[in-house]
């Protein structure tokens, strides 16, 4: 999918400007020393748990050469190579450096990093994991001596020092310490969900200035077009009724029967990380998240995955009014599809059935009890429309066309909404203008801050550096 991990909601995403070379190790060393090795191996398993490759390897790029273009509220900006080449790369970086990047966002030379990299959780990265990344991306990583293009964002947002005023605020690091009281497996959770799995840069809300609510943590957020629904532990609006043994599957495969299947961002993250850690792992998200805090959206009053669809049979009508239908059956078809019957019936139900219910081994999901169209809007399930679903996992490779290129505003937006009152949420109904909007990359919440928002935070950083500046001036003339 096209910027499927889209910095998320605005300024979300994995974009891991940092690595490494001082001190470099051979390819000979390290195949004699077992624990250098045990090192990389487990800087490995880091990064694929920080899901560094879904930002930094672009669609038919080299891995972690970076140029991935990622949609902002502010404008594209472009992932970083953070292969150890030296003069494109992060191979000039020490360890301090590679720390003081990942966890602070402040590249080896002073710049500033954009929190599309989200510096904010991986400022809990213990120390024992930053030397292992490093061990990973120096020793194990391909070097690429090709520049990624440089991101350009219109004023005051390319003023990078900014940011530093921006980390104040909605920065400032989030501790590794284990919680006391609290089982191993809990902390585990903790830890790859909060830290390494960054998850609340995508399933949280933003404030005016696009920094996390934490205090709504995993409560769901918008990412670009799509919406990152709420993963809290609240039994109607997040994964309360989810069994722990079916988010362990659904984290590893990206589909439960009778609940739901990943798409957009979520299907991405899957493919190239979650369905490689170890059982421990995933089972240790399950349980952190099945014991979070409760937040309840008070526009929903059942469970996503409880919408069972409405239970009428729409063929006898269509093919009443369609004498073409069918095998053998004479007549002109289909002369134009205008409703959301015959809508479906040409493009869906081949592979969804015309019951909704998908096929018997589920690669073809069902309609019905489906998270994806319980909600009370229909934004993900037009841009599956839209873009389609691919979701690669070790098991098997599940696909469906996207139909963007095929049909217009208005027959996506009749599409969806039958699809809603067939299958899911009666009450939903989608109009062309969601249509066109979600087609052109969502809403943009930079809206709220400009211009009057974003000449504020301006004003509001510049006080606070000049706070600091007349502090320093007064120390100096004590």
């Amino acid at each position: 999918m096209k910027n499927a991990h889209l910095l998320k909601a605005g300024f979300a995403s994995a974009v891991l400007a940092v690595a490494c070379h001082a001190g470099a190790v051979s390819a000979a060393d390290v195949a004699t020393d077992p624990a250098q090795a045990a090192l990389i191996a487990r800087g490995a398993y880091l990064a694929k748990a920080g899901d560094c490759a879904a930002c930094h390897t672009a669609p038919g790029g080299k891995p972690m050469a970076g140029g991935l273009p990622i949609d902002s509220p502010f404008g594209k900006i472009y992932s970083s190579n953070i292969t150890p080449s030296k003069s494109n790369g992060i191979g000039g970086y020490s360890e301090a450096q590679f720390a003081r990047a990942l966890r602070d966002g402040v590249r080896a030379d002073g710049t500033h990093l954009y929190p599309a990299m989200p510096y904010p959780s991986y400022a809990g990265i213990t120390d024992d994991d930053v030397k292992a990344l490093y061990a990973y991306f120096m020793q194990d990583v391909q070097p690429v001596d090709a520049a990624a293009p440089p991101t350009q964002l219109k004023f005051p947002f390319d003023q990078r020092w900014l940011m530093a005023g921006w980390n104040l605020l909605f920065a400032g690091g989030q501790p590794g310490a284990p919680v006391e009281g609290k089982s191993a497996q809990w902390n585990r959770g903790r830890y790859l969900v909060q830290t390494l799995g960054h998850c609340d840069s995508c399933h949280a809300p933003r404030n005016f200035a696009m920094g996390e609510k934490l205090s709504l943590g995993l409560s769901g957020g918008q990412v670009g077009p799509w919406q990152a629904p709420n993963i809290t532990s609240d039994p109607v609006s997040g994964i309360g009724g989810w069994s722990h043994g079916e988010l362990v599957q659904y984290l590893r495969t990206g589909a439960v029967a009778g609940k739901g299947q990943a798409a957009g961002g979520m299907a991405e993250a899957i493919g190239k990380s979650l369905q490689y850690l170890s059982d421990d792992d995933l089972s240790a998200i399950a349980t952190y998240l099945k014991e979070s805090d409760p937040v309840r959206n008070p526009d929903d009053v059942r469970a996503a995955y409880d919408y069972g669809g409405s239970g009428e049979n729409y063929e006898p009508a269509l093919r009443a009014g369609n004498p073409g239908i069918g095998f053998n059956q004479p007549g002109p078809g289909y002369v134009a599809l205008t409703t959301g019957a015959q809508l479906y019936s040409a493009n869906c139900a081949s592979c969804h059935q015309s019951s909704g219910g998908g096929t018997p081994d589920d690669a073809f999901p069902s309609l019905t009890h489906n998270t994806v169209l319980g909600r009370n809007n229909a934004d993900n399930l037009v841009m599956v429309i839209l873009e389609g679903l691919h979701i690669d996992t070790q098991d098997n490779d599940r696909q469906m066309p996207g139909f963007a290129d095929d049909l217009n505003d208005q027959q996506i937006a009749t599409l969806a909404t039958f699809v809603m009152k067939q299958y899911g949420n009666p009450d939903v109904t989608v109009t062309p203008d969601r249509v066109a909007l979600l087609r052109n990359g969502g809403p943009n919440p930079s809206a709220a801050l400009l211009p009057a928002g974003a000449i504020g935070l301006l004003v509001l950083v510049l006080v606070v550096f000049g706070g600091f500046r007349l502090a320093r001036r007064r120390r100096r003339a004590r």
